[in-house]
């Protein structure tokens, strides 16, 4: 890329970094200060982008060109300075991607325009506002921050309650390649994986069930108890908190007095049997490691696999040392998955706007 779209680019990720810091909390947002001095929340205008000059010569990165990055920089950069939670700069990038190819398209479907393809007819803007990428990703994001629970969705479903496509199901694919663009840019920026260490994790997080919080973190009762339970029924989906990669895929279950195996072809006992059940480990950027126990039946992923964030990789059930269905969610830090290595998933998951519960 070239030096003018580095600094473009490096200006908002500054901005970024100083409400990191508390140095400027007004600087690039509005709104009262959340985790790591980012809004809790953020109610966009459409003239709350203008500010931002538009990308030019920028060079191509994996399968996308000069265009169609600009393009997913710009959405991106809108999203940071309104204060969007990263999971938000993802799911818009997916769906410019599903929608236009990150091509700003003069028209299309009816009265459809630009990267969006939102539609005049209703409600979104003029054509010639939607032509423009930045009032078009303005908009994309004041719709999504009005829907309920959007950070706990699915990518498919919080991008189907914005856009209202006759084809709901069609975002999904485009979750990993928005995940890696989005990556790539603020690595461009000069901004790694792990470059924002100082609020926290970096990279969109989301909740891995949407249930309320059952037995907390090593509590009185259950000082041994590592991580917290969510109370989600059999079958539930469970996804990845985050992007990373697979560490560990495994039955864990023995009978608590002699340690032979108890099997994960069936229920565990809260008295009688011992261990995670069928569980998975994922490394994320920044040696954080999350885990997800007591799946019901083998992950759908496996040892060395990335997954992006969101990504299903099993289903709650009551494997192991366990008393009814729930999935028991770890978060470690600096790599280490023994206890020693174990936080508080509760106020780690609020600080990356995808706090635990029944709503984000």
């Amino acid at each position: 890329m070239t030096i003018r779209v580095l600094s473009w680019i490096a200006i908002v990720v500054a901005g970024v970094l100083l409400l990191c810091s508390g140095l400027a909390t007004t600087l690039l947002f509005s709104g009262g200060a959340g985790a790591c001095g980012m809004p809790a929340s953020v109610t966009a205008t459409a003239s709350s982008a203008a500010l931002s000059p538009a990308p030019d010569g920028i060079a191509p990165i994996g399968d996308w060109n000069a265009e169609q990055v600009g393009n997913a920089a710009t959405i991106t950069a809108v999203g940071m300075r309104l204060g969007v939670p990263p999971r938000g700069w993802v799911i818009a990038v997916a769906t410019a991607m599903q929608e236009s190819s990150l091509i700003n398209t003069p028209g299309g479907d009816r009265d459809s325009v630009g990267l969006f393809q939102q539609r005049p007819s209703q409600g979104w803007g003029t054509p010639e506002q939607l032509h423009d990428p930045q009032y078009a990703a303005t908009k994309f994001y004041q719709r999504l921050q009005a829907v309920d629970g959007w950070q706990a969705m699915p990518l498919t479903e919080a991008a189907q309650a914005v856009q209202v496509s006759a084809f709901p199901d069609a975002y999904a694919k485009w979750e990993g390649p928005a995940t890696k663009l989005v990556t790539a840019i603020t690595d461009t920026a000069g901004l790694p994986t792990d470059g924002l260490a100082g609020c926290g994790a970096t990279g969109p997080w989301t909740q891995p069930v949407l249930a309320p919080v059952g037995s907390g973190f090593r509590t009185g009762d259950r000082p041994g108890h590592d991580g917290v339970d969510l109370s989600a029924p059999r079958g539930t989906v469970i996804r990845a908190a985050s992007a990373g990669t697979v560490r560990t895929v495994r039955c864990n279950a023995v009978h608590a007095d002699t340690g032979a195996e108890w099997g994960c072809d069936r229920d565990g006992d809260p008295v009688l049997t011992r261990g995670c059940g069928w569980y998975v480990d994922i490394d994320h950027a920044g040696g954080l490691l999350t885990r997800y126990c007591h799946m019901d039946q083998p992950p759908m992923v496996t040892v060395g696999q990335p997954v992006a964030a969101g990504q299903p990789i099993g289903v709650v059930g009551s494997t192991g040392h366990s008393s009814g269905p729930h999935l028991h969610y770890e978060v470690h830090h600096n790599g280490d998955a023994s206890p020693n290595g174990a936080i508080d998933p509760v106020p780690f998951m609020a600080a990356q706007n995808a706090p635990l519960g029944t709503r984000p």
